[in-house]
């Protein structure tokens, strides 16, 4: 029996010393491992106000703020891609550092539900939290937290109904921070309590400074006439431009990045996975610029614009181009 208990004990001894070197060889994988490659979007993120591109008005207001360590309740609006979110992230940070940051703010976007119930429970609760403490660095900590509702133009008008009575019941301890596309989809008590900041498309010149600032950064190389098209392309959309660059750096795999390369990536058919939204801003310019009669200009043109409103609202893609296809085709052949 003795003998059968020290055998067990040797054997268990063994597997225990086995476990241990499993796990310090993981350990040790663990620390060799690569740092997981992050989206240029995210890695080129402005960190403070002060670098957030073309967006002077509202960045000397909330600079003013942050002075003040105080802020009002904030609605932005505007283009996607034109630092909306950047802005609100950055003066985040700054009014509350580092450390306390991942406290003190809430953030929701459209991956996540927008309904009453959400509004009623997760905003409300996290509204409700008492705040306390100071920065480390002994800088003044605002004793608010702020609730940041991205793609709010999405929400329920049940929902904003529901953020109204909570923005006026938690206004000693949270600040509400609304951005969306269309805020003429915000109802109008919520836009009245809000400071409202237009965020206007990046003009080509900031949009050229910032690309080729990440090019060199990351070892692009990158023609004149390609950063040209890139500009183009995106539209003032800044986050677009720079997704496209990282999409065209993987594909060339080191060499230069020409307008063939840009075309490729940006390309406007839908067969080939690409937006329809896409198509109809470039057929768009197409249209202008042909030799059309007036009456013609802007029967499209009308039509464009019905297409890219439901395409806003969700409407089916294929559906919504044929349609455009039936239109311009009609106009086309009065021509023959």
């Amino acid at each position: 029996m003795q003998a059968f208990l020290k055998g067990t004990s040797i054997s268990t001894k063994s597997l225990l010393a086995k476990d241990r070197g499993v796990a310090a060889t993981a350990g040790s994988s663990g620390e060799n491992k690569k740092a997981k490659p992050v989206p240029w979007v995210e890695k080129y993120r402005p960190k403070c106000v002060d670098e957030v591109a073309f967006q002077e008005e509202v960045v000397a207001v909330l600079k003013k703020s942050l002075e003040g360590a105080d802020l009002p309740n904030l609605l932005f609006y505007g283009p996607p891609g034109t630092g909306k979110t950047s802005t609100i992230l950055a003066a985040a940070r700054e009014l509350f550092g580092p450390e306390l940051f991942r406290l003190r703010v809430l953030e929701l976007n459209a991956s996540d539900e927008r309904g009453i119930q959400v509004v009623r429970e997760k905003v409300k609760n996290f509204a409700q939290l008492t705040v306390s403490g100071s920065r480390s660095d002994g800088k003044p900590c605002p004793p608010f937290k702020i609730v940041i509702l991205d793609e709010a133009d999405s929400m329920t008008s049940a929902a904003q109904a529901a953020l109204r009575r909570t923005m006026e019941k938690e206004s000693k301890t949270t600040r509400f921070c609304l951005i969306c596309n269309y805020v003429s989809r915000i109802i109008e008590p919520l836009t009245s309590r809000c400071s409202k900041f237009r965020f206007k498309p990046l003009s080509d010149k900031i949009q050229q400074q910032r690309l080729l600032d990440i090019a060199e950064k990351e070892n692009v190389k990158i023609s004149d006439e390609g950063i040209a098209y890139l500009v183009k392309v995106s539209e003032g959309d800044l986050r677009k431009a720079i997704t496209f660059l990282q999409s065209a750096t993987r594909l060339t795999g080191g060499k230069e990045i020409t307008e063939r390369v840009i075309t490729d990536i940006a390309g406007d058919l839908i067969d080939e996975g690409h937006a329809a939204t896409q198509l109809v801003s470039q057929l768009h310019d197409v249209v202008v610029e042909n030799n059309l009669s007036d009456k013609q200009k802007s029967i499209i043109t009308e039509k464009l614009a019905e297409v890219d409103k439901c395409l806003a609202d969700g409407a089916d893609e294929h559906l919504q181009l044929i349609s455009l296809c039936a239109t311009v085709m009609q106009q086309l052949s009065q021509n023959c």
